[in-house]
């Protein structure tokens, strides 16, 4: 007997199979389809071993067979990865045009292949030569995907006008999250014509653009903690150690961004009404999270757009295409920068290769459907986080030209966007957000020849001679790079789905060490902690920024305690060439200290101490940046920045980087927002030049939302009532 469960699935299937229509959208673009499969097909007849077909009129034939096979095939396909479970989509993307072309040649005269096997290849290979036909012609496989999402887009948006019981014309908001993309650099793409979208926008006044100050740490999760849930206390870093329990959190990995997500969250986050979480560390309290790291998910069986994606020959098999491509062009721009000795530089490996593929091509496309899907069902809010660029720049440089170029797949998405949002029932609203700037420089490594728990353990003297102390790394040794990797499986491993699911989560399930807490990670994901002595410093560097635990010291130890405890450990990070500035507390205050003078801090900012302003270098709200850090949960004893030199904008990374955040200096604390022009405006910040707070931020998006009336737990405004500031 069938259970319920796959009656649901076959029940969904079969209302997906039914709905689906031809549309205008679909035949305009044919000819153009047929021509590129004509030169696809007909190369990869000729290449195979054999004589497969008897000439170019038995491809045309094939070609037109290969078309109407598809009408029909592909809708039950979509319905197969319903029922097959959202990891099935492996299974059909794989498949799926090695079936449609098997059928066609079947029926087809004149064209014969002998197995199945190579059938698929043949599929295969015609996929990957229509993909450079495309971008021969200068049309784009990009910009066919993006027309058949659109197209689909279209066709649900006319059935919900035919919904009697679908409200029409109300309002809604899309927030685009571009990681990484500081203030600086946006200004430099606009002047320089690689975002024309945006530029449109800002230059027709449709938009106004602010800037807003992160502070420390800049890092996503910090950005996104302000963003999605007001919070400013949670989240010291992107990876800390903690005394209390001894574990170390890695905000990427699934397990712990699920931990750090319980105590940000008072159901109450800017989503928390009907909104939409995509591809985000956090869930803004959203009832619908996909592809979310704290509740990382697949899309339901339901979306038509991500059975779509896997099914269509422009959703899974085009993004695995350019998968190839990326991984190629990667490896192409690194050989580049090695042969012009390109300076300052990492070694840019083959993993990188893979995981930037994977964050520029499945991951993004996968974005683009989710997101359109959503706004085609009307979702109220919708917040998705692209990570193309700051993928790119850590390793790049986030100036170099592969990492500008990333930008504009980015504007591209963000007309995209546009275009989605005049043909929905909604009025969408679109926002445009980042969580942080980067800034470029020397790997602290390449500067000292050691890392900078190297140099920790160096400078620790342990009064115990049998104590064998040596400093380690709170979590995995590897700079965020197996992020996407983490939540594409763990979105996998946690969806329902027929024997595929299951045994993903078999394969990923592991213990995370010393915490009890299951832990769904890929293989090469975050590593176990350096081991080290009882009661070595532990240290946790997260691109410019480290913090420098001692463990046998419950709560924060004072500069007193640190002295006795290891002396020289301050004072020798504080006058080390790599290292810009250290804090810790003592009995004067909260103090900077550097190579050559200290400053106590203060939180209006107020100069005092003695000596050279060690923070003179970082601008004007670094005093104020580092006294709000310290009040962050679980900072470390000492806090170390790296170093910042104000004449070239370079700063000092603790990872192996490029380009980095997460500390001060340079464009790393300079975010961007930019709202549309109907807004009203928004007061000047507390920050220099009047950038805004990440709680201003997050106090507008709420307004704006009940405003829009899409807050419907939140307190009304009365009528003829100012809507409050945000503060």
């Amino acid at each position: 007997m069938i259970n319920r469960s796959v009656r649901r699935r076959i029940a969904i299937g079969r209302r997906l199979v039914m709905s689906w229509r031809p549309t205008g959208a679909t035949l305009v673009g044919l000819l153009r389809s047929m021509a590129t499969s004509f030169v696809a097909l007909g190369v990869t007849l000729y290449v195979l071993p054999g004589r497969q077909s008897t000439g170019p009129f038995a491809v045309v034939v094939l070609v037109l067979v290969v078309f109407g096979v598809g009408l029909v095939l592909r809708p039950l396909l979509l319905g197969l990865t319903v029922l097959l479970g959202s990891f099935g989509l492996l299974l059909v993307g794989v498949f799926a045009q090695g079936v449609v072309l098997a059928v066609a040649i079947s029926i087809a005269p004149d064209v014969h292949i002998s197995t199945f096997s190579r059938v698929v290849g043949a599929a295969w290979l015609a996929a990957v030569i229509a993909a450079a036909v495309n971008w021969l012609l200068d049309a784009g496989s990009q910009d066919v995907f993006l027309g058949q999402v659109l197209g689909r887009v279209v066709r649900i948006a006319h059935r919900r006008r035919a919904d009697p019981d679908c409200a029409q014309g109300e309002p809604g908001l899309v927030i685009v999250q571009l990681d990484g993309v500081g203030q600086a650099l946006l200004r430099q793409a606009v002047v320089g014509g690689a975002v024309p979208t945006l530029s449109r926008w800002l230059r027709d006044g449709t938009h106004r653009g602010y800037g807003w100050h992160t502070g420390l740490p800049a890092t996503t999760p910090a950005g996104q903690a302000v963003l999605l849930h007001g919070d400013c206390r949670a989240v010291p870093s992107f990876r800390w150690y903690e005394k209390e329990s001894g574990q170390h959190l890695v905000a990427n990995r699934p397990a712990d961004a699920q931990l750090i997500q319980q105590r940000i969250s008072t159901g109450r986050g800017l989503l928390a009404d009907g909104g939409v979480s995509v591809s985000n560390l956090f869930s803004g309290d959203a009832p619908t999270r996909i592809l979310t790291m704290s509740d990382a998910r697949l899309p339901d069986r339901s979306d038509r757009g991500f059975a779509s994606f896997a099914a269509s020959s422009s959703g899974f098999l085009r993004a695995t295409v350019v998968f190839a491509g990326q991984v190629v062009l990667e490896r192409y721009q690194a050989r580049r920068q090695r042969r012009r000795d390109v300076r300052p530089r990492v070694g840019r490996s083959r993993v990188f290769a893979l995981l930037r593929a994977l964050t520029t091509s499945l991951l993004h496309d996968l974005n683009v459907s989710i997101v359109a899907e959503q706004m085609a069902a009307g979702r109220p809010v919708v917040f998705v986080d692209f990570v193309d660029y700051d993928e790119i720049a850590h390793h790049a440089g986030p100036s170099r030209p592969e990492s500008m170029r990333s930008l504009d797949g980015l504007d591209r998405v963000l007309r995209f966007l546009e275009e989605v949002a005049a043909e929905t029932n909604r009025r969408y609203e679109i926002v445009v957000v980042s969580d942080h700037g980067q800034a470029q420089g020397e790997p602290f490594a390449h500067l000292d020849g050691r890392t900078v728990e190297e140099v920790v353990a160096a400078l620790t003297v342990d009064p115990d001679p049998d104590d064998d102390a040596t400093a380690g790394r709170a979590g995995d040794d590897e700079p965020e790079r197996y992020g996407t990797a983490n939540l594409l499986l763990t979105s996998a491993a946690r969806s329902a789905g027929a024997g595929i699911g299951s045994l993903a989560r078999r394969r990923a399930r592991r213990a995370a060490p010393g915490t009890g807490r299951e832990q769904l990670s890929v293989a090469l994901g975050p590593k176990p902690p350096v081991a080290r002595a009882a009661g070595a410093p532990v240290v946790s560097a997260a691109g410019s920024l480290a913090h420098i635990y001692l463990p046998g010291h419950a709560g924060r130890a004072g500069l007193d305690t640190i002295e006795t405890d290891r002396p020289g450990l301050v004072t020798g990070l504080a006058t080390h060439p790599g290292i810009g500035v250290v804090m810790v507390r003592s009995g004067d205050g909260l103090l900077a200290i550097g190579a050559r003078g200290r400053r106590v801090l203060t939180a209006d900012g107020a100069v005092g101490g003695e000596g050279d302003d060690p923070l003179i270098a970082y601008g004007p709200d670094a005093a104020r940046d580092l006294y709000a850090l310290d009040a962050r949960d679980h900072v470390g004893d000492i806090v170390a920045l790296g170093r910042f030199d104000a004449g070239t904008g370079e700063v000092a990374a603790f990872e192996e980087l490029v380009g980095s955040h997460g500390g001060l200096g340079g464009d790393q604390t300079a975010a961007v927002l930019l709202v549309p022009s109907s807004w009203p405006a928004l007061p000047a910040g507390p920050h220099h030049g009047g950038a805004l707070s990440g709680e201003q931020v997050h106090a507008a998006l709420l307004e704006r939302l009940r405003t829009l009336g899409l807050r419907p737990g939140d307190t009304p405004i009365r009528a003829g009532e100012p809507a409050p500031v945000p503060t």
